[in-house]
C-alpha cells in the first residue's frame, strides 16, 4: 500500500486499511518532509497471535487488529502504517521479508524478534509433552542458542533497520515471563520447570536489551507489567497450553496487548 503524503488517517480508516498492508517498498521522501510513518516488524508477539480478530488480508501471518501495533496506530494516526510482522518469523525472516516499507519517512519502528530463533516453540512442546528432564534439556539448549547465535543475528537485523530507516525511533520490545510460580494452576508443569522457563525468558530479554542499546535503540521490558498476569495467575494476560489451538498457546491475550504492551510502548515514546 502506498504511503500517504497528505493528512494522517482517521482511526477507523486505519483499521480498515491495515488489512491490505503486506509490506510494499518504501517510496522516497521529498526533501523537508517529516519522518512520521510507522512500521511494525517482528514475530507472533507483534502480529498478535492470541489476540483474535485476525485480519483476513493476511491469514498466513495471523495479524490482529487487537495487537499492540494496530492499537497504537489507531490511537495515534501516523502518516502511514505498515504492518509486516508475521507469525513464526525468525530474525532472518524479518530481515528478508519485512523491511520493504522502511524508508526516509519512517519515524517509528517496533520489533519483537528472537524468541523463535532460540527455539521457543520446540521448548514449549518439549516441556508440555516430555516431562521434567526433557524440558530442562530443551531450556538449556535454548539458553545456549541465545548466547551463541542470537546476538549476531540481532546485530544484522538492527543494522539493516537503521540503514533503511535512518530517521526512525526504533523500539525493541521484550518477552514476558510465562508463569507465576506457586500460582493457581491445579496441574501442568511443576514449578521447577516453570522457573527454568522464566529464567530463560529473563536471559533472552537481557540479550535483547544489550543488543538494542548497542545500536542506540529503545528496549521496552514488559516483565514488570506482566507480573501478576502470567499463566497460573488469577488474571492471566497469556494463553496457557490449549490442545485444541496450540498456535495461540503461550501468547498474549487481547488484554496482554491492550493492557500490557500498548501502555509500555506509549510511555516509551
Amino acid at each position: 500500500m502506498r504511503k500517504s503524503r497528505t493528512a494522517p488517517w482517521a482511526a477507523a480508516l486505519l483499521l480498515a486499511a491495515v488489512c491490505t498492508l503486506a509490506g510494499p517498498a518504501a517510496t522516497a521522501a521529498a526533501p523537508g518532509l517529516p519522518a512520521t510513518g510507522y512500521v511494525a516488524l517482528g514475530d507472533s508477539y507483534s502480529s498478535g497471535v492470541g489476540a483474535g480478530s485476525y485480519l483476513t488480508a493476511a491469514p498466513r501471518c495471523l495479524r490482529s487488529s487487537l495487537s499492540f501495533p494496530a492499537l497504537w496506530a489507531a490511537a495515534h494516526s501516523p502518516s502511514s502504517f505498515s504492518f509486516t510482522a508475521c507469525d513464526g518469523a525468525r530474525t532472518g525472516d524479518v530481515l528478508k521479508d519485512q523491511l520493504g516499507p522502511l524508508g526516509p519517512r519512517t519515524g517509528l519502528v517496533t520489533v519483537t524478534a528472537g524468541g523463535r530463533d532460540v527455539g521457543f516453540t520446540s521448548v514449549m512442546a518439549a516441556c508440555a509433552l516430555g516431562g521434567g528432564g526433557t524440558c530442562r534439556s530443551a531450556v538449556a539448549k535454548a539458553r545456549a542458542a541465545t548466547d551463541r547465535a542470537l546476538p549476531g543475528d540481532l546485530d544484522r537485523l538492527y543494522s539493516a533497520i537503521r540503514g533503511k530507516a535512518p530517521a526512525a525511533r526504533v523500539v525493541v520490545l521484550g518477552y514476558p515471563r510465562l508463569y507465576q510460580l506457586h500460582g493457581t494452576c491445579a496441574g501442568g508443569l511443576p514449578d521447577t520447570e516453570r522457573a527454568a522457563l522464566n529464567d530463560a525468558a529473563d536471559h533472552l530479554d537481557e540479550v535483547l536489551a544489550a543488543r538494542a542499546a548497542a545500536h542506540g535503540f529503545t528496549f521496552v521490558d514488559v516483565r514488570r507489567a506482566f507480573s501478576g498476569h502470567e499463566i497460573c495467575s488469577p488474571a492471566p494476560w497469556l494463553h496457557s497450553v490449549d490442545w485444541l489451538d496450540l498456535g495461540e498457546s503461550y501468547h498474549p491475550t487481547a488484554g496482554g496487548h491492550s493492557l500490557g504492551y500498548l501502555p509500555l510502548l506509549t510511555d516509551a515514546l
